[in-house]
């Protein structure tokens, strides 16, 4: 009978890509693993927990925590060494939950503190990696995930093992599971390296069905009033799944992986231009199982094209911004045309056929393009000077540039050492950062420094009448973690949208810029918001959020044109940070104000006033000021926040280093 806590998969309506991907990974754990994307509410977390009830049981060394399997126990198990033929018991497999906010201690284990000091014994105490080894590991909110976390993951899950060397502990052993993962994209995006190591990606959304929602609902009541009976009305439809999915898993060994079928996936990875070769290993991976999971015995085009559709789309993203998408029409085609043809001579004009159309296409395409870009670069500069020309008399003229392509930028950081939400932007001081020493509590202890507090207690054990195992502990022996990591910010972009910034394709370098520093962002975790000033007023155009990816789509469709309203700019950049000052008091900000200075609305003096608002804020002004002739405002603007000017094409990190070197050749 299926656990009465967990809902049971086959209750679950809809959602038939992910119980796929599931399945395929139950059958193959080879597959590696399921990132699942999609909004708040889809029963992403539910589907996960029910799996668990259908994956084959595990046989185990009994009293191992380990996990090690009787048939090929690890030689260098901390429980072992078992032997060449140790007793085996037979246990349900394990789902092991990683919250977001588990401490490294959590996660990889370490020292037993009760053993270590009531007894006296160095004893290892395992953490969820063991406990995940030959299961399930879930990571609810992955995306969230610290970055301290994700770089232990990483190496789990790309050695297979665990490596322990903390508060005098030496331990390996083997970790090998099952990563699933959820996440909602609003909220942010994955580091692309644990992105790279889920095998398999699948995009849920809500039915807009109404039938088929209410079903949902009907269902979910039911179980909320009555688990225990639910989970029983369905024990049949379990039962037999899980039957099937131990049958599909015996059958795998005997599927043929032709190398049609594998000359198929290589054509596909390859044109889909996925980095590296995990994509066709995982793919390959995938489609012996899906073949497996049908009853088949050899892979076809079709559990080739099934696998492409779970492990390929979130390794075609090109950059952090683009949304990962497969376009199955292409895949059709190119599954079709990598078929090996039983009679090449059956059709001899086929080639120039296919040819001829290929260069049809190929000019049509062409022909597209050129449309494309005239169409754009007439849109970029077609009202160029806004203010001074291009519109009629009291009308501001806008157009809408396209950014220039992202680059890397130099580092932007907040001085001192916050306290705030662990990234990787600013010095900070968290309770998840890397160990850097210890300190005598003040008030309560709440991260306690083993190593150090023993190391207190030691030299007084003898005077404290000690004559058995174990440590005398004092409460002033107490020592605590002192742990100093990356913080991520809050990153304001002021951007100057008047028609200044708009002449001479000026824009188009800006939003580049703006665009790398967004990514710059994306990757520091930070927390981002836009304000745009053009016209006589200022719009809030990103409120605060972790999705970096929204901020560059409201970048992309930001218009330009009119006057310069910089008061306005700056006084709605600083109701923004006094919200968010109230709302996350911890996340210090950081202000990135674009423009060139000029003010062509308002007076100066209310651009001081408005200035006087953001002093103490970290502030960083982008003088996007250019020509032979500079009248330096930006500077200027500048020194009344007490911050930091720095010219747009030093804003890059390689470009920067150029500018230094041509001015000492200059010197």
């Amino acid at each position: 009978m299926p656990d009465a806590r967990h809902y049971p998969f086959t209750a679950i309506v809809g959602l038939d890509q992910l119980k796929l991907a599931l399945i395929l990974n139950a059958v193959s754990p080879r597959t590696g693993g399921v990132l699942i994307r999609g909004e708040k509410g889809t029963a992403k977390s539910t589907i996960v927990r029910a799996l668990s009830a259908l994956l084959p049981p595990v046989a185990v060394v009994p009293g191992c925590r380990f996990s090690c399997d009787p048939a090929a126990p690890e030689p260098a198990c901390p429980d072992g060494p078992h032997g060449p033929r140790p007793d085996a018991s037979v246990r349900p497999a394990r789902l092991a939950e990683l919250p977001v906010g588990a401490s490294e201690d959590r996660l990889v284990g370490s020292l037993d503190l009760e053993r270590a000091l009531t007894e006296g014994v160095k004893s290892f105490e395992p953490g969820l990696l063991a406990a995940a080894h030959r299961g399930v590991l879930y990571v609810d909110e992955v995306n969230l995930l610290h970055d301290h976390l994700v770089d232990l993951l990483l190496d789990a899950a790309a050695l297979g093992t665990c490596y322990v060397e903390r508060d005098a502990v030496s331990v390996r052993h083997p970790a090998r599971f099952l990563l699933v993962g959820t996440m909602n994209p609003e909220e942010g995006e994955l580091r692309p390296q644990l992105l790279d190591r889920f095998g398999l990606t699948v995009e849920v959304a809500a039915s807009r069905d109404p039938g088929e929602r209410a079903e949902v609902v009907r269902r979910r009541l039911s179980f909320e009033d009555d688990p225990e009976g639910f989970a029983a009305r369905w024990t049949a439809e379990e039962q037999a799944l899980a039957a099937r999915i131990a049958e599909a898993r015996g059958r795998l060994r005997d599927v043929a992986l032709s190398d049609a079928a594998l000359r198929q996936i290589a054509t596909v990875c390859a044109a889909f231009g996925v980095d590296g070769m995990r994509a066709d290993l995982i793919t390959a991976h995938a489609a012996v199982a899906h073949a497996a999971w049908r009853g088949g015995t050899e892979v076809t085009a079709e559990d080739v094209r099934a696998a492409a559709r779970l492990a390929l789309p979130h390794r075609r993203r090109r950059d952090p911004f683009d949304a990962p998408g497969l376009d199955e029409s292409e895949l059709d085609e190119l599954l079709d045309n990598s078929k090996p043809d039983p009679d090449p001579d059956t059709d001899p004009d086929g080639g120039a056929d296919s040819a001829g159309n290929g260069q049809a296409d190929s000019a049509e395409n062409g022909q597209a393009d050129s449309a494309e870009n005239g169409q754009a670069d007439t849109t970029t500069s077609g009202t160029g000077d806004g203010e001074a020309g291009g519109a009629g008399k009291g009308q501001a003229a806008t157009s809408t540039a396209r950014p220039g392509e992202p680059y890397r930028v130099r580092a932007l950081t907040v001085p001192g050492l916050g306290t705030g939400s662990p990234g990787r932007r600013s010095r900070a001081r968290t309770p998840y950062g890397r160990v850097s020493g210890s300190r005598t509590p003040v008030g309560r202890l709440t991260s306690p420094h083993l190593t150090a507090t023993l190391r207190a207690a030691a030299p007084h054990q003898r005077e404290r009448g000690r004559t058995g195992p174990g440590l005398v502990v004092r409460p002033g022996d107490l020592r605590e973690a002192v742990r100093e990591g990356r913080e991520g910010n809050l990153v304001l972009f002021a951007v100057d949208a008047s028609g200044s910034m708009a002449a001479r394709r000026r824009m188009e370098a800006v939003k580049g810029a703006v665009l790398s520093l967004l990514l710059d962002a994306y990757q520091r975790r930070d927390k981002v918001g836009l304000v745009t000033f053009r016209g006589s007023a200022a719009e809030l155009v990103l409120p605060p959020t972790s999705s970096v990816e929204a901020g560059a789509a409201r970048l992309r469709s930001l218009p330009t044109g009119g006057r310069t309203p910089l008061a306005e700019g700056l006084r709605r950049a600083a109701e923004v940070l006094r919200v968010e000052r109230l709302r996350d008091p911890s996340r210090r900000p950081l202000l990135v104000v674009v423009t060139d200075g000029r003010v062509t609305s308002g007076a100066t003096a209310d651009v001081d006033r408005a200035a006087a608002l953001l002093r103490g804020v970290t502030s960083v002004v982008v003088d996007c000021e250019s020509g032979p002739v500079r009248l330096g405002l930006a500077v200027r603007l500048a020194g009344r926040l007490g911050g930091e000017a720095v010219r747009l094409e030093e804003l890059a990190a390689d470009g920067l280093r150029e500018l230094v070197h041509e001015r000492r050749k200059a010197a």
